[in-house]
């Protein structure tokens, strides 16, 4: 993988998604190579580039810093694109310093990852003003994780991550997106019985959406498993009525279990 480092003008971006006033990206690119990402056509990147080039905003912690006490107070994501605890967090640890600015700021942070590296940062998230960390989870199939999500953190690991971050009061949430087409309405109490397991009582929840490039990425990309291949191309491309069913199923299930729901579908 190569790693670019750079210097970035401007830290924190207005943000047009739901509860969020600024998105904070500390990487352009992510390590963890999600088969079904839609950052490369956000960010306009070839999708062969995906996952192998990732440029580092070395010096952002500063720029964050200046920013925040020019900028109105609101709430920042991190990351709205990548990953902000993606494995170079662990080298160059851009992610913790911009926290340990907002720590000590009026800007509430709202965190959302695929990896257990967020609790490295348990201190400072205490410390933040309605701090909120939203773990990524579209199947409990860690074989399905290792085959689409190859770089991120194992399913048990991000939801031990969960139970850590709760039980040391910090606000957690779990987006259940993309909900993997592998999934049967019947499995549906099981995953939602996990994610209460874990401290969760928010979800978030959306489809596999097909942007442009996707669907030939995951069928390159699942070559090497037939059986989900075959799944995945019905119940994406044929079966129109799989994902409105498994939709239901989820706000049957989650209002039975007294979970708020934030539906994305």
């Amino acid at each position: 993988m190569e790693v670019r480092e750079s210097a970035c003008k401007s830290a924190l971006s207005a943000s047009t998604l739901p509860g969020l006033t600024y998105s904070l990206n500390p990487y352009r690119g992510c390590q963890h190579n999600c088969a079904y990402c839609y950052a490369p056509c956000v960010l306009r990147t070839p999708r062969e580039q995906w996952g192998r080039v990732v440029e580092v905003k070395t010096n952002i912690p500063l720029v964050l810093a200046k920013e925040l006490r020019a900028k109105k107070p609101g709430v920042v994501g991190l990351s709205t694109v990548t990953d902000p605890y993606q494995p170079l967090e662990r080298t160059y640890g851009l992610t913790r310093a911009c926290l340990s600015h907002l720590a000590s700021s009026e800007f509430p942070a709202h965190i959302q990852t695929k990896s257990s590296l967020v609790t490295r940062d348990i201190d400072l998230l205490t410390t933040c003003k309605d701090a909120q960390v939203m773990m990524s989870i579209g199947t409990l199939d860690d074989g399905e994780r290792r085959l689409l999500e190859p770089v991120a953190s194992p399913i048990p690991d991000r939801l031990d991550a969960l139970k850590k971050l709760g039980e040391a009061g910090v606000s957690i949430s779990i987006f259940f997106g993309p909900v993997y087409p592998t999934i049967a309405v019947e499995d549906i109490p099981h995953i939602l019985e996990v994610f209460q397991e874990s401290g969760v009582s928010e979800l978030w929840i959306d489809k596999l959406n097909l942007k442009p490039g996707i669907w030939e990425n995951l069928q390159h990309t699942l070559k090497q498993d037939r059986w989900r291949q075959q799944v995945f191309a019905h119940n994406i491309m044929e079966d129109k009525e799989y994902y409105p069913l498994l939709r239901q199923a989820i706000l049957k299930e989650a209002n039975e279990r007294k979970m708020l729901v934030i539906d994305a579908f």
